[in-house]
């Protein structure tokens, strides 16, 4: 009898037309150029990949895959290549670990070649600072932990390793020059690491703290304006590095919220909770309000100043980027008829909390801000100069841990010397 069934499903196929041209398999697409000054990439740490996403249609164009830990892409501007540091392990989640910086092609999104990394890699749930690419796209710094910590620099241009750097007490890793990277130490201060254009130690100096870690600690999600980075601490004051220079410089240190501001218990805080307009000098702040100790909590509005005049111009009040479950969008109504089918808009405009916990903005003359929250696959995208909500797009994934925005109009940085 299932010899029968078989023969007749088998008749009934052939016998049918087909409706669908099967795919030609093979082929690859490759990436307009130049690249979309309103595209983003969305990593998701449960996917294990990076997502590229059209923010003015609303498409997903593709994505590169990463590993265990965050997925953190660096992007070269001065060839096609994306850099991505990754581990995986023989047994997915045990077994023999390997650690590699992965190369794909920037047009295509194709995977190019791999370079093999000391097993050591810092993997955590914090995407910023876990490498670093020079200025002139040379050297890839990736940052270490094994309770020790140390930063493995590899020549992307060779493709290998070439030294294995101790930076005791300090952490992480920030690109200031096409030789220089950056730590964050415990005490406050930075440690500057110099490599040779063999990728070698050449120095190693320690500066000043240059802000107090026991009073009022700095995070590490810091944005880069040209030769200066911003760093933002719990309490809302800004202390900008200026590295355009043989040594780092400190500007003085200003805040972001007023005494009203404090009193109302509004602070930074959220999984990237700064971005950066540099052709504008814009900076964005995601605030909350909450007591001490609640920087991770998400933002419900958006903050943008004048890092010249480091005056306030604009609160944005953002709404959520919308609800997804394992990638699917909730979207409750949508077949009704008008207006009815906005019925849901209007429910996560006003009702819903806004959960916003990371954020970026683009690069270009019409900026847009990004928003997500992490456990959503979705966006927020509004007009960065006037804070008007635009659209949603979603889904991107499954969760949202970083977003990046790295193609546009802004300057090549200003990074100096070394």
């Amino acid at each position: 009898m299932p010899i029968v069934a078989g023969l007749l499903l088998a008749a009934a196929v052939t016998s049918g037309r087909a409706d669908v041209q099967p795919e030609t398999t093979g082929r690859v697409e490759a990436l307009p150029q130049p690249f979309g000054a309103h595209w983003a990439w969305v990593s998701d740490l449960i996917l294990e990949r990076s997502a590229l996403i059209d923010l003015d249609q609303g498409r997903f164009l593709g994505l590169i895959n990463g590993g265990y830990g965050p997925i953190a892409p660096l992007f070269a501007s001065r060839r096609n290549e994306i850099y991505l540091p990754a581990t995986y392990y023989s047994r997915r989640t045990h077994g023999e670990r390997t650690d590699v910086l992965e190369i794909h092609d920037a047009k295509t999104l194709a995977y190019v070649s791999e370079i093999i990394l000391p097993p050591k890699r810092a993997t955590n749930a914090v995407a910023v600072g876990q490498a670093a690419l020079s200025d002139d796209d040379r050297f890839v710094a990736v940052f270490n932990w094994t309770t020790g910590t140390s930063l493995s620099i590899v020549d992307v241009e060779r493709r290998t390793v070439t030294a294995d750097i101790q930076i005791p007490g300090c952490s992480l890793v920030y690109a200031a020059g096409p030789r220089r990277f950056l730590s964050l130490c415990g005490d406050g201060a930075l440690l500057v690491v110099t490599v040779d254009d063999d990728g070698r130690e050449a120095s190693k100096t320690r500066t000043a703290p240059f802000f107090d870690p026991r009073r009022d600690p700095v995070t590490e999600k810091a944005v880069r304006n040209g030769s200066e980075w911003v760093f933002v601490s719990f309490e809302g004051v800004v202390h900008t590095v200026d590295v355009s220079g043989t040594a780092p410089r400190f500007a003085a240190p200003w805040s972001l919220v007023t005494d009203d501001d404090r009193a109302a218990s509004w602070r930074v805080g959220g999984g990237q909770h700064l971005a950066l307009h540099e052709p504008s000098g814009r900076l964005y702040a995601l605030m909350h309000r909450g007591g001490p100790d609640t920087h991770k909590e998400a933002g419900e509005e958006a903050w943008v100043y004048d890092l010249r005049t480091r005056q306030r111009l604009r609160r944005i009040k953002l709404v959520t980027p919308g609800l997804t479950v394992y990638g699917f969008p909730i979207e409750v109504g949508r077949s009704w008829p008008a207006p009815f089918n906005r019925l849901w808009d209007w429910v996560l405009d006003t009702v819903v909390p806004a959960g916003v916990t990371h954020m970026q903005v683009t690069r270009d003359a019409a900026p847009l801000l990004v928003t997500g929250s992490q456990f959503s696959g979705a966006l927020g995208v509004y007009d960065a100069r006037s804070g008007e909500f635009l659209r949603r797009v979603q889904p991107v994934g499954w969760t949202s841990d970083i977003i990046l925005a790295p193609w546009g109009a802004a300057p090549a940085a200003a990074g100096g010397a070394p």
